[in-house]
């Protein structure tokens, strides 16, 4: 497991082939619950709390580096490899980056609404100002009402537990600053099957960008879901299901070259 402590993660049993699902900036492994029961009993999906992270312990290091690195070593201590890589948003560049990096722990990958560029060249706000949100809620009510001005209320909502957010506001920031980049020799170098998700409402992964994507690394599959925002596994998780289980039933796992 990680050295750097506690790593929590969701473990949605099954007797198939293991996924691996890691979550967004602000999120937990829960908000995988309603994909992972669509996939049993044929899939076990795994859902690691990543650094900074719900109940997973913090960290100091919130660079890419220190993101795969921890997930690698996850892969490795629960003997999953190689294992399907599913993750959104930020932990769909964690996916791609550890496939691209240690390929050997990767079957195939799953990117779910994210792309190759990060940064404000290809996204209109690439980081989210939390620094002056509060730390604390009166109840879990009070909460609900200052997360319903959010896209995603019920996400956020997941990482307040007892009034308290599960994850430090400037952690946050940090994390989300690490995230932005051009990530082209990453994407670029995957050789396992992948499948990149796309949502029309997405404010983080625009068409031309996901064309670049398939362009630039030929052999990738895309799925768009029409009328969905950025959290697809969140708002179709049918919809998310039907799409893994038929790109891994049409999917013969050779690797580029091979």
């Amino acid at each position: 497991m990680p050295t750097h402590g506690q790593h929590h993660y969701e473990d949605a049993g099954g007797r198939g082939l293991p996924v691996l699902a890691l979550h967004g900036v602000f999120g937990r492994g829960l908000t995988f619950a309603a994909l992972a029961e669509q996939l049993l009993p044929e899939y076990r999906v795994i859902a690691p709390d990543l650094r900074g992270h719900g109940l997973t312990t913090a960290a100091g290091d919130f660079s890419r580096e220190a993101f795969v690195d921890d997930m690698a070593q996850f892969v490795e201590a629960l003997g999953l490899a190689p294992v399907l890589l599913y993750g959104h948003s930020l932990g769909g560049v964690t996916a791609y980056q550890l496939a691209a990096r240690r390929p050997e722990l990767a079957r195939a990958v799953v990117v779910e609404d994210v792309g190759a560029v990060t940064d404000e060249t290809a996204v209109a706000q690439p980081v989210l100002d939390v620094a002056d949100w509060p730390r604390h809620f009166a109840s879990q009510a009070a909460a609900a009402e200052f997360f319903a001005t959010t896209p995603a209320p019920d996400y956020f909502l997941e990482s307040v537990v007892d009034g308290e957010l599960l994850f430090d506001l400037a952690t946050m920031m940090r994390v989300q600053e690490g995230n932005r980049g051009a990530w082209w020799a990453d994407w670029e170098a995957v050789n396992c099957p992948v499948l990149l998700l796309r949502a029309t409402n997405s404010f983080l992964l625009s068409a031309d960008q996901a064309v670049e994507m398939a362009r630039r690394r030929p052999g990738t599959e895309q799925v768009v879901f029409e009328g969905t925002g950025h959290w697809i596994h969140r708002e179709d998780p049918d919809g998310c299901a039907a799409a893994v289980r038929a790109f891994v039933e049409r999917t013969t796992w050779r690797r580029r070259g091979a």
